[in-house]
């Protein structure tokens, strides 16, 4: 069994074609059959079933892409790792982030390691980050910026805290409440609120939050950017609780503290086990967030 023959299983179950596997690997339709027919062979089982319109992977070939992929990024990353031993950060870096981060300038920290290690490829994607922890501990993601739930700790990566803050108010301007200069949870519990999808992270700060304090609160809309927040709370179609930094950026909005609030916590998260040398290099570039942090 030959790293190229792995190479070959993967990019026909994911294009679900011998034709367009065979363009993606730049080589001839024949050779590539050839070295899947030996590969075949030598397991004992088929990979894929033909059908008249695509390709199917068998569960047999479901079970040996699992491992096939594996050993694949373990090949990349002892390449990768013997570059590095030799003074060279290169390969290839996932990162996920979600859309509230708050803690550091995440297009800054990107351009300066860009800069300092041109020979990465980055590769950057916004999500949850129930959804980043599940990847990362998977393989699948490098590095995860993250906003969780006070208490709630990050498990199967490896961590380090940006911030801690609470949570605000954020109303539309003319709002019964708008000049208030502190609120409670009791006093929104009778709002409408836009919030992120249930079960969420984002979500679940605030639901622990209610929650705790024995309160009940509507729901009436779920988005999941923090601009179509803000934007829906401008239009007066319900409150929020967010991050200070994203309520000051709302216009048409104002924030108030709220004493007794969500508090959320923001992670750098990594691979625990065996963090790939450009993964590592990044985590150190990312630098320790401000003590200045600014409120309402």
């Amino acid at each position: 069994m030959e790293l190229q023959q792995l190479r070959y299983a993967v990019a026909i179950a994911e294009e679900q074609s011998f034709t367009r596997a065979a363009e993606r690997c730049f080589v001839v339709q024949s050779a590539l059959s050839r070295q899947i027919k030996s590969l075949e062979s030598e397991l004992g089982v088929r990979l894929f079933a033909r059908t008249s319109r695509k390709v199917e992977v068998t569960p047999a070939g479901e079970a040996f892409m699992k491992q096939a992929r594996l050993c694949l990024q373990a090949a990349e990353r002892a390449k990768v790792s013997a570059a590095a031993a030799h003074g060279e950060i290169r390969g290839s870096l996932s990162i996920g982030v979600i859309p509230t981060v708050t803690a550091v300038d995440v297009a800054a920290v990107l351009g300066a390691f860009r800069r300092s290690y041109p020979e990465v490829g980055v590769h950057v994607r916004t999500g949850g980050s129930d959804d980043f922890l599940r990847r990362i501990a998977a393989g699948e993601l490098d590095v995860g910026f993250l906003g969780l739930a006070e208490g709630v700790a990050p498990r199967g990566v490896q961590t380090r805290k940006l911030s801690q803050e609470r949570l605000v108010a954020v109303l539309p301007e003319g709002h019964r409440l708008a000049g208030r200069r502190r609120l409670r949870l009791e006093d929104l519990a009778d709002e409408p609120f836009v919030d992120f999808p249930e079960g969420s992270s984002g979500r679940e700060q605030s639901d622990l939050a209610f929650d705790g304090a024995g309160l009940r609160r509507e729901v009436s809309f779920e988005v999941n950017t923090a601009d179509l927040l803000t934007g829906l709370v401008r239009q007066g179609l319900g409150a929020a609780l967010t991050a200070p930094s994203v309520a000051h950026e709302a216009p048409g909005c104002v924030c108030i503290p709220v004493s007794d609030g969500p508090v959320r916590v923001e992670y750098l998260a990594w691979d625990s086990f065996n963090p790939s040398p450009a993964a590592q290099a990044f985590v150190d570039s990312v630098p320790a967030p401000s003590a200045q942090r600014r409120c309402c």
